[in-house]
């Protein structure tokens, strides 16, 4: 979701490691001079091409691991394909970080691959620890040497560096520690609750020294992005922690965890639509980014809630007029077309064509619609960016205004719409009430920060809205995910193409009674593969 964030963080960190030994002995000076020419050869080597081999990977890997061991930080750097990041980093390791001690043992190469572990020991102001953990490396052929060389990423060093930037540091914590509780009391952990661990590290970096806490020691992540809170790796000495209130239910989070674990870079959000209290918020990914929250991408036909809303709200059409559903529509000089298989139907009405989700029928109203109609609906009606102030890092939605081939995309989520999962769960809370409350996590009250206001919706828009939604999610396109969910009951479903991608990106958002929930699934295809069966099973979950 967020582009160019493809960093895989590999790997656990854990307290037992058995098998091999260090490979501080290896002279890996020898390793830096093995790639030129052969002395007394008259002239260097040609330089190698192709993918290194298994001796290379072995060499290359063992003299790296050799060199990070004895504390050679630009030996080892020198044995990467990018030593001005690497070395830096690695001189850290020793300094900053105050990482003594270090033995890595190899595991099994696969291919140019080589995971490993790594026991050490941090040290500081008399107070030290055992550091465990895994990680890997991939050695590749270098461009202009040919030389194999490791390939440089600062998750070798450790899994939860994720950026180029980021650094290792020992010392008191940047902010006391905190006990976050859900609605009830009940304490919120990152063990039982995996998704949780980079919102408790938002929540303790903004509200740890409001909280009553001490600050502790401990060896942390400092990530370099502005506004990014540390990721605690070791606790040298215990802090004293503040207790931080939540809006989320733990009964409703421990059945988002669950639901999201099943597909892979899938991220899901609940909130209560009477309070716009944050109920629950999960992310299965990789790169262990909060997409829910700062995702920004197109969400597909999941936008037709708000696009409906703009062609009722602006007199256009209603949820029993027309939308015509031809099987291709093309507004300035751009061909849209619906799904595959879709009948057309020229005597549709909105509510039809909302629950079979046809493209072409909105489209057709394209030239109907002012340039900012929907910006305005967005951002007026639904409070979509607003800025909003959630109690942690959000992104709160782009609507923009948009000409030309854009205007028509837009209608169906497409274009330069960019949202997340929260977004949509939020709008489909105010098409389920009609009063926009901007989402929070953590009650205002706890700092009496300012929220977003919009106007909200009209009731006949609502009741349109909500008519439309119940018949999507009882006959129409989402109707199988959401078989058995009894009581107000409401959906829709979305996929949005993204460019360069084989599969479309799967969308969801259904109400149950006080809980709105959205989720999308990168590269997961149609949304009932797989973002709906994860909204289904959190409203199942208990309304």
């Amino acid at each position: 979701m967020r582009k160019g964030a493809k960093v895989a963080v590999v790997g656990s960190v854990f307290a037992v490691m058995v098998g091999g030994a260090g490979y501080g002995t290896y002279n890996f000076v020898n390793a830096l001079n093995g790639d030129g020419g052969t002395p007394g050869s008259g002239g260097p080597a040609p330089v190698k091409t192709g993918p290194p081999s298994a001796a290379e990977v072995k060499d290359t890997s063992t003299a790296f691991f050799a060199a990070w061991e004895q504390g050679q930080a630009a030996g080892a750097a020198a044995l990467t394909n990018n030593a001005g990041k690497a070395e830096p980093l690695l001189t850290s390791y020793g300094q900053a970080a105050h990482i003594t001690g270090v033995k890595i043992t190899p595991g099994a190469p696969a291919g140019a691959d080589v995971p490993f572990t790594v026991k050490a020991t941090v040290s500081y102001a008399g107070k030290s620890g055992p550091l465990a953990y895994s990680s890997r490396l991939t050695v590749v052929r270098g461009l202009t040497t040919g030389k194999a060389l490791v390939d440089w990423q600062p998750s070798v060093v450790h899994p939860e560096l994720t950026s180029m930037d980021d650094t290792l540091v020992t010392g008191e914590s940047a902010a006391p520690p905190i006990e976050a509780v859900d609605r009830d009391g009940k304490v919120l952990t990152k063990e039982k609750y995996p998704s949780l661990g980079p919102i408790l590290n938002e929540l303790r970096a903004k509200y740890g020294d409001k909280a009553g806490g001490t600050a502790g020691v401990e060896l942390a992540v400092h990530h370099a992005a502005p506004g990014s809170a540390d990721t605690p790796l070791l606790t040298l000495a215990k802090g004293k922690a503040g207790r931080v209130p939540t809006t989320l239910r733990a009964s409703t989070q421990a059945a988002a965890e669950k639901a999201v674990m099943k597909y892979a870079e899938a991220s899901v959000v609940a909130v209560q639509p009477s309070s716009g209290e944050v109920l629950a918020i999960a992310n299965n990914r990789n790169d262990g980014w909060n997409a829910a929250f700062l995702g920004r991408v197109a969400p597909g036909s999941t936008m037709k809630i708000v696009s409906a809303a703009t062609l009722i709200d602006n007199g256009i059409t209603t949820a029993t007029g027309p939308a015509p559903c031809p099987p291709d529509a093309t507004w300035q000089s751009q061909t849209f077309h619906n799904i595959k298989n879709m009948p057309p139907n020229e005597n549709a009405t909105l509510s039809e064509s909302f629950a079979r989700s046809c493209n072409t029928a909105f489209v057709k109203y394209a030239d109907e619609v002012k340039v900012d109609s929907l910006t305005d609906e967005a951002t007026n009606r639904f409070g979509i960016g607003l800025d909003w102030q959630t109690g942690i890092p959000s992104f709160d939605g782009s609507v923009p205004a948009s000409g030309g081939p854009d205007t028509a995309a837009a209608l169906i989520g497409q274009g330069q719409i960019q949202m997340n999962p929260l977004n949509m769960a939020s709008v489909t809370a105010t098409a389920m009430t009609g009063a926009f409350r901007q989402p929070v996590i953590v009650p205002q009250s706890l700092d009496g920060r300012e929220l977003a206001h919009a106007r909200g919706l009209p009731a006949s828009t609502v009741e349109q809205l909500r008519a439309m939604m119940n018949r999507t999610a009882t006959s129409g396109t989402a109707a199988g995910v959401m078989s058995g969910l009894t009581g107000r009951i409401g959906a829709k479903t979305g996929s949005a193409e993204v460019d360069g991608n084989a599969r479309s990106d799967s969308w969801f958002t259904g109400y149950r009674g006080d809980v709105a929930a959205a989720a999308m699934v990168q590269d997961g295809g149609h949304g009932v593969d797989a973002a709906g069966p994860i909204v289904a099973a959190v409203l199942r979950s208990g309304a």
